[in-house]
């Protein structure tokens, strides 16, 4: 599968300075949030079990593979459940499909000050 995530936005990601495996979950959520966004266009909130189906089955990549798109889809929905909760605990919440690559980039920042100041 390519990437929903261009390469300016992977260096901008790289460019954060974080630990190796903090920046690795924060590809994650980034390359996640593009692809929920891609799913269900226009969307503020995340894709329905259907629409995340018909995805899947959409994607010349999955085709005969039915034994990986159950984990993938969970996956999708638990890195959604995760931009639920980033895009709460914002000082202006927002829906999760409205967060961007920025919005990502300082809430790792923030968890990784926290995980300092509480270590």
């Amino acid at each position: 599968m390519t990437s929903p995530l261009t390469t300016e936005e992977l260096a901008r990601l790289e460019a954060t300075l974080l630990p190796g495996l903090e920046r690795h979950y924060l590809r994650l959520l980034a390359h996640s949030l593009r692809t929920l966004q891609q799913i269900d266009p226009g969307a503020d909130g995340l894709p329905g079990t259907e629409a995340m189906q018909r995805w899947a089955l959409a994607q010349p990549q999955l085709l005969g593979e039915e034994d990986f798109i159950k984990p993938l889809l969970e996956q999708l929905q638990q890195a959604g459940d995760m931009l639920t909760a980033i895009a709460a605990a914002r000082s202006e919440p927002v829906a999760p499909l409205s967060l961007d690559l920025e919005d990502l980039i300082a809430w790792a920042r923030s968890q990784a000050r926290q995980r300092l100041n509480s270590g």
